[in-house]
């Protein structure tokens, strides 16, 4: 792999973490400690310092708009006009201009909190001024982080809210005055400081600062080298060495992109040297890295989201996502075995490997916080804030212990002042990850604000027109759309734009079709195809970083990666129609494993079908058997409209399912052997 390749990977990260500005000295200083102060003021908010949440979170975004106004300038590229605003070699005056605006406009609603609540829905001139100030200098501060589409909607969705009164009849609304969009969006809760910012500040910083703090203990490298040294020996053992590397390195990464540089540096080569193809070395790590948002128990910003919109427990959503999750891990670890079958690949060679055992030992410890988080999840059932303040606090106490121990080795000279720079560098990195984060869900929280204003009852009425009550060209639409706004957009914005808009239009008309539908069901059907937008061509970045890497063309290489994403795409349809998948009023363990063994059975059905291979070439007449098995594998209660049977033998249709997959794995046997 090239220098040239892993720059340009880099400069995607870059450009999507905001690393876009070399600092002087002193305007290093500056950001970091500008970014240490938000993640100390995080931490005391997990541990003993108690305020009004509104406080929370204006102090929050404020943090995140100084950060993005001083690290990225208006221009990303040169120009030859108007040059000043791209300067990326230090941070101009107008910079420091638009963060100081940026943070007295975050926390207007602070300075006169007292003030606003007692004139609530009646603002002055001066609260009009500052919240429509604070609008622009988000959008803009949202165009600058994470891309102009954001932008772009939430100034479409304000134009409308200003002209619905004059638009054809099928798109007419009522409309905003100026005063009610103000007192919306920047003078209350349910907007820009609403509940998406409410959980950004209150949970998923902490969660973003863990993951980047294992990151910089070490513990990135630690899961590459210790999934390779238990899997790189096996048929096509790069490849799922690179699927458990990614999985494991989305415990602590939130972001598609920085999971394929991380991991995707070292797997792609390793792919490629045992005979897999640039793109479809590419493409895995991208399929692996997109699905590590789905990984409990630190999924991706939006399932923290799913918690609150749905009200339930965070524990809830980590059930709820965790056979689906793994299922699609499972699949993805048959297409690599099946892709390695079809051409023939080994594994690496012995000497290759790093030593299990050593790599174990030397990293183990890594391990401790995150099973410190799963165990204050799980078993203790705390919050999740507190869960992760505690495991950030085992974290902090191992890395002082890790630098300790490689002093005594020689391994550093001043072990001390080796773990301050580790918690620093953690600390920095953990708020720049959050910039985009906390802009994301800001500006989400205009669209939704507007949403509640009444936009959002018109909006579903045409959806559900659109799809003329059928819940599966609603379930369509709605895939389609996040898929598209995913190109676009973070998935934590996808996620709460569609949820918003669809959600409880899916649970609507699944009851009108005489089925229920829970709300995390309609959730989580959002969720994953936000998700699943990392890698969509054309526009997916996850498949151009891979590229970079691989040395393989961007679009065959999302193409590809979409192909085998599309065991993750039929998942979600899957758990909407059976809720079993989500293990909603599912309390027997038993039963729970039943489910998910069959469902991986079933992702294995659909997989082969999808690679036109199980132990040898499909033939044509196998796969209505294979998409049979695996239909009722995932929903063996489909069989029961066609059998005079009642619901308590649903799960004995789990057998013919089973028999239908295994005749074409004997049939396939037999095949070969006569070959």
């Amino acid at each position: 792999m090239s220098s040239e390749n892993i720059k340009k990977a880099e400069e995607i990260l870059k450009e999507e973490t905001g690393e876009l500005r070399e600092f002087r000295p002193h305007e290093r200083i500056i950001f970091d400690t500008i970014a240490v102060g938000w993640a100390l003021f995080q931490l005391a908010l997990a541990s003993f310092l108690i305020l009004n949440s509104t406080y929370v979170r204006a102090i929050h975004l404020a943090f995140a708009m100084a950060l993005v106004f001083l690290s990225i300038p208006f221009f990303k590229k040169p120009k030859r006009v108007l040059r000043f605003l791209s300067v990326t070699d230090r941070i101009p005056l107008i910079d420091y201009i638009f963060a100081i605006i940026g943070v007295f406009a975050a926390l207007y609603i602070v300075i006169d909190y007292n003030g606003i609540a007692m004139r609530a829905g009646s603002p002055l001139t001066r609260d009009i001024v500052f919240g429509l100030l604070l609008i622009v200098v988000l959008l803009e501060a949202t165009r600058r982080s994470i891309g102009p589409a954001l932008t772009f909607i939430a100034i479409v969705f304000s134009i409308y809210a200003f002209f619905g009164p004059y638009m054809p009849e099928v798109l007419a609304y009522k409309g905003v005055s100026l005063t009610k969009y103000v007192n919306q969006l920047s003078l209350s809760t349910e907007g820009i400081y609403g509940i998406p910012l409410g959980v950004s500040a209150s949970i998923v910083y902490l969660f973003v600062l863990l993951g980047s703090m294992l990151d910089k203990a070490g513990a990135g490298k630690f899961f590459i080298d210790l999934a390779v040294s238990l899997l790189g020996k096996y048929k096509g053992g790069p490849a799922k060495a690179a699927i458990v590397s990614s999985a494991l390195t989305g415990l602590v990464s939130g972001s598609s992109i920085a999971n394929i540089v991380t991991t995707g540096t070292f797997t792609i080569p390793l792919m490629k040297s045992v005979g897999y193809p640039a793109k479809k070395a590419a493409a895995t790590e991208v399929a692996a890295s997109t699905d590590g948002q789905l990984m409990p128990p630190i999924m991706g910003a939006a399932a923290f989201i799913i918690a609150e919109y749905v009200n339930v427990p965070y524990i809830e959503v980590v059930k709820a996502a965790a056979i689906p999750a793994f299922v699609s891990y499972f699949a993805l670890f048959f297409v690599t075995h099946l892709e390695a079958s079809k051409l023939g690949l080994k594994g690496l060679p012995k000497e290759q490997l790093p030593d299990f055992k050593k790599t174990l030992r030397n990293g183990l410890h890594y391990i401790l916080p995150i099973a410190m988080l799963v165990y204050e999840l799980v078993v203790l059932r705390h919050s999740p804030e507190l869960a992760a303040f505690r495991a950030i606090i085992v974290l902090t106490i191992i890395i002082f212990i890790q630098e300790f121990v490689k002093f005594k080795r020689g391994e550093n000279d001043h072990w001390l002042k080796s773990a301050i720079s580790i918690i620093k560098s953690g600390f920095v990195g953990g708020s720049r990850n959050m910039v985009s984060v906390a802009l994301a869900t800001a500006s989400a929280g205009i669209i939704v604000g507007l949403v509640n204003t009444g936009i959002g009852s018109m909006i579903t009425e045409i959806v559900e027109n659109l799809a003329r009550g059928n819940i599966y060209l609603l379930l369509l639409i709605t895939a389609i759309a996040s898929l598209l706004l995913g190109m676009g957009l973070p998935t934590t914005a996808t996620y709460i734009v569609m949820a918003s808009l669809t959600a409880p239009i899916i649970v609507e008309v699944g009851a009108s079709y005489g089925f229920f539908v829970p709300l995390i069901a309609a959730h989580l059907f959002c969720f994953y195809f936000g998700i699943l937008a990392d890698d969509t061509p054309p526009v997916g970045l996850a498949s151009y970083a891979a590229a970079a890497l691989a040395d393989s063309e961007p679009i065959p290489t999302g193409l590809q990666g979409f192909l085998y994403d599309l065991r993750t795409a039929i998942i979600p349809f899957m758990f909407v129609f059976n809720p079993d998948l989500i293990l909603h009023q599912v309390y027997s363990w038993p039963l729970g494993i039943l489910i998910f063994v069959m469902a991986v059975f079933a992702a294995f059905a659909f997989t082969s079908v999808l690679q036109g291979w199980l132990i040898t070439k499909n033939k044509w007449f196998e796969i209505p058997f294979l998409l049979a098995a695996a239909l009722i594998l995932f929903n063996p209660e489909i069989l029961l409209h066609y059998l005079p049977l009642g619901p308590e033998y649903k799960y004995y249709m789990y057998i013919p399912g089973l028999a239908l997959f295994f005749l074409v794995l004997i049939e396939q046997k037999l095949r070969e052997k006569l070959a």
